[in-house]
């Protein structure tokens, strides 16, 4: 008898097949209910990413731009070279003090040639329109080429940070009330000034490979050696933690025995990819720095305090790959007479490289963004303005990071310091972006199928 017939002859209302009772209705409202919660999720997680970048791109776009102001500025030789040879080892006698006369005169100059109106009536008051290293920029133009003495060339100066700023609308006239720097006039100045041609903004090459600057002087810092620094230390995670975790790994999961000892190497393992990245910069003080003396705020201490963080991830995410290699290649290496080292390095391995490589750029993404861990090395308390003279220099040589050129700007007083950290945010989401993309690139590239 079917479950049908039995029903009917038991008096109960036969079911059919083709209608939902209340129970599969109770379920699939479930599963309605689940899906609209992801789906909720997933776009609560793009909506605070898109407001994320939004913010990130809107307040440092503008730090890729920068104001100047072209004027002609005659170079007098009875203050730049007054026994008239032309000798750059005689005229460096003349300090920037010497040209700052020159810039204000040529400003206050161009202003009264372009007949724009103006309460100042003396060069000095000029000052305030142009940066604090225009005097310096002019010096050492004038030095690589001193035949420019002794006639008008027009410069390019670069505008204070609080012109620059009133023309990003980052200054207001309200602000500069309380502003000993700048007030009203100067930026009625500004206005007459940019109609006229003689204030303009272009984009600013310098912040992508310019130094950091004072905190007097934020038009002119850039980003150039902290990349470099960021560099060098990136060449020494790669140096030290890629062989050395692939190793580990290799070892730990094709040929150490299993055994309480191991278990414990590998419970460690997992637990010191766990610990605040702060743990390794207080390490990295006291061992590098302190016990070895090895040079602070030297990239070859961060890419050494870097490498001790990132061996975990790569160790972690080799053994994934390694475990991910069906048992049958290695039994079949084995088969055909191949040792355990061949059927390693000749089969499981190329077969895990995509996993490997995959791993290793992730975990030095990881790396070139942390902060903690140089904060304790010193790489915040060191103004990079010079580039490296060599490749050892730019090993042992005092110089900041990305992120640490980031952090230094954002706690500095200058407004114009808080629009570059979050133009460094750019160049550095810029660089991560770049090298997730690499690994994707690597892991097609080197994959394989059986």
């Amino acid at each position: 008898m079917t479950d049908l017939s039995a029903g009917a002859a038991s008096g109960q209302t036969p079911r059919s097949l083709t209608q939902t009772d209340a129970r599969t209705k109770k379920r699939n409202a479930a599963e309605k209910r689940f899906r609209a919660y992801g789906m909720a999720a997933i776009a609560a997680g793009m909506f605070f990413l898109v407001v994320l970048l939004g913010s990130i791109v809107t307040n440092g776009v503008t730090a890729f731009q920068q104001t100047f102001l072209q004027v002609p500025v005659y170079l007098d030789p009875e203050k730049l070279d007054k026994t008239g040879n032309r000798d750059p080892e005689e005229m460096k006698k003349v300090s920037t003090f010497g040209y700052k006369p020159l810039v204000e005169d040529a400003v206050f100059a161009a202003v009264q040639a372009a007949g724009i109106e103006t309460a100042f009536e003396d060069a000095g008051d000029m000052d305030a329109l142009f940066s604090a290293s225009a005097a310096a920029q002019l010096r050492d133009r004038v030095l690589a080429n001193p035949d420019l003495v002794g006639e008008t060339v027009t410069f390019k100066i670069l505008a204070s940070s609080r012109v620059d700023g009133y023309l990003k609308d980052r200054v207001t006239r309200d602000s500069v009330a309380r502003d000993k720097n700048i007030d009203a006039a100067h930026l009625d100045l500004v206005d007459g000034m940019r109609d006229a041609s003689l204030v303009t903004k272009s984009f600013n090459w310098d912040f992508i490979t310019g130094s950091d600057a004072s905190e007097s002087r934020p038009e002119q810092a850039g980003m150039g050696v902290a990349m470099l620094g960021s560099f060098y230390m990136m060449l020494v995670v790669l140096g030290l933690a890629l062989p050395i975790g692939v190793a580990a790994s290799i070892y730990l999961e094709e040929f150490a025995p299993k055994n309480r000892f191991t278990d414990l190497i590998e419970v460690n393992i997992s637990n010191l990819a766990a610990v605040p990245s702060i743990v390794f910069g207080i390490l990295g003080l006291a061992v590098f720095i302190q016990f070895v003396e090895l040079p602070q705020s030297a990239p070859i201490v961060g890419g050494l305090v870097l490498t001790l963080m990132t061996l975990p991830t790569i160790i972690i995410a080799t053994r994934a790959s390694l475990q991910s290699v069906p048992p049958s290649i290695r039994d079949a290496a084995l088969g055909v007479g191949a040792s355990k080292m061949q059927s390693v390095f000749h089969h499981v391995l190329p077969l895990a490289m995509p996993g490997i490589l995959t791993g290793t750029i992730i975990g030095l993404a990881q790396a070139l963004g942390e902060t903690a861990p140089l904060l304790l090395i010193g790489m915040v308390g060191y103004i990079a303005t010079n580039y490296p003279d060599n490749i050892a220099s730019g090993f042992f040589d005092p110089n900041s990071a990305m992120p640490a050129q980031i952090y230094e700007w954002a706690k500095r007083a200058d407004p114009a310091y808080y629009e570059r950290a979050w133009g460094g945010i750019i160049i550095l989401l810029v660089f991560l972006f770049a090298m997730n993309a690499i690994a994707i690139i690597l892991r097609r590239r080197f994959e394989r199928r059986w």
